[in-house]
């Protein structure tokens, strides 16, 4: 019997809008069809992963050592946000997130909502959408319908003017049931405001194990390169047995593998340079080459070695976005005009926060993302070493969704 799932993935995306007080018309009920197609689910999935690729880029400038974050954290709770954006606003963030016209997105989000939560037996993982209104601030009823009728965001009521704190904790304690008590207090006192009007969350959650576990007992202390001068002793996990066959591939400067988790549905890709040239690797990686990467992996046994890695980060997102190209959100001349019928919200501030711990028995994964407005050779065995920085990516597999990205250059 394999070893009780070990892989939990949890994000949780946050907006709090603030503004000026009023009441949230009722929602519909979600719609058991929203006319999705298969290409509104493409064009959603590549939009998540070119802004995934942009934000990557964006950090990988401004953060030293290991990355971490959630694409679809963050293209969830910003589609929401999309929703009620009007004018120069909205051209900014359909600019920074890619978002489709209406008719593709929606749908597309609500697919890919049905898809992450579907029952299987060799997982578990789940999405859900949630919305926290100022209680007697009038918000459109339409925003409402779309945000529950294509994301599954029903809305409850909170007086965060009179009692902030208690609708600080209600919050926060949604997040740590949605992601397993991984993310905990993830709005610390003082962040959620008398004039907060509006949170949405979004949390995913994921549980299972490798398909193929690596054994505790071989795991030893082996270096790690984290620079050309610097080099750390970390645990090694590793797999050189016969059945040590791994979806693989490799080009002159890179070496990828793809570790799957049980059910087949998930994994993870990681893309180790060659030549410890991390920087050439993430000057080189877009949508279009992790495609090609992926489309040239081919079965065959490897020898793998990865480090045992724990690690958290936070990113107040504020200037990556501005940076990006949307600006206009963060001050006055907002227009969120579609949440209340009034240019009277702007985003506050964008906090995203991550935890990732990858071990014999698979991984343990957690983002939250807070908005306030306020993916034969059977003679030769290849080696995959991974003793210096590297690239990682949990996607789904079929459709190449990436729910997960970092980088490692010290697992310690």
């Amino acid at each position: 019997m394999k070893t009780p799932v070990i892989l939990l993935c949890g994000l949780v995306a946050i907006l709090i809008v603030s503004g000026c007080t009023q009441q949230p018309g009722p929602a519909s009920e979600p719609a058991d069809d929203t006319g999705w197609t298969l290409e509104a689910v493409d064009t959603v999935i590549e939009a998540n992963n070119r802004f995934a690729m942009d934000f990557y880029s964006n950090l990988m400038g401004k953060e030293e050592g290991n990355i971490f974050f959630s694409p679809y954290s963050i293209s969830t709770a910003l589609a929401m946000t999309y929703e009620g954006a009007r004018g120069k606003t909205a051209d900014e963030m359909q600019y920074v997130f890619y978002f489709p016209g209406e008719d593709v997105r929606r749908p597309g989000f609500a697919r890919i909502y049905n898809e992450l939560n579907q029952a299987n037996a060799a997982y578990k993982l789940s999405t859900a959408n949630s919305l926290w209104a100022q209680e007697n601030y009038t918000f459109l009823d339409e925003y409402f319908n779309i945000t529950e009728s294509y994301y599954r965001g029903k809305v409850t009521n909170l007086d965060f003017a009179r009692k902030t704190e208690e609708s600080r904790q209600t919050i926060n304690t949604w997040v740590e049931e949605q992601t397993n008590n991984k993310i905990k207090d993830l709005f610390p006192e003082g962040t959620i405001k008398p004039s907060t009007r509006l949170v949405l969350t979004n949390a995913i959650y994921f549980k299972g194990t490798w398909v193929k576990q690596f054994d505790e007992s071989k795991t030893t202390d082996q270096d790690f390169r984290i620079s050309s001068d610097q080099t750390v002793k970390v645990p090694m996990m590793q797999r050189a047995d016969d059945k040590a066959v791994f979806n693989y591939t490799e080009t002159d400067d890179l070496q990828v593998l793809e570790m799957l988790y049980e059910g087949d549905d998930l994994s993870m890709l990681i893309l180790l340079p060659k030549d410890d040239d991390l920087d050439s690797l993430e000057e080189s990686l877009t949508v279009e080459n992790l495609s090609q990467w992926r489309d040239g992996m081919r079965s065959q046994r490897v020898n793998v070695y990865i480090p045992r890695f724990t690690f958290e980060s936070k990113y107040i997102m504020n200037d990556n976005l501005k940076e990006m190209g949307m600006p206009t959100a963060f001050t006055w001349d907002a227009d969120f005009s579609g949440m209340t019928g009034s240019r009277d919200l702007y985003i506050g501030f964008v906090i995203h926060q991550a935890f990732v711990d990858v071990n014999e028995e698979g991984t343990e994964a957690a983002a939250a993302t807070g908005v306030s407005m306020m993916e034969t050779s059977a003679i030769m065995i290849q080696t995959f070493l991974a003793d210096h920085p590297f690239i990682f990516i949990i996607q789904q597999r079929e459709t190449g969704n990436i729910l997960f990205m970092g980088r490692v250059t010290d697992p310690r």
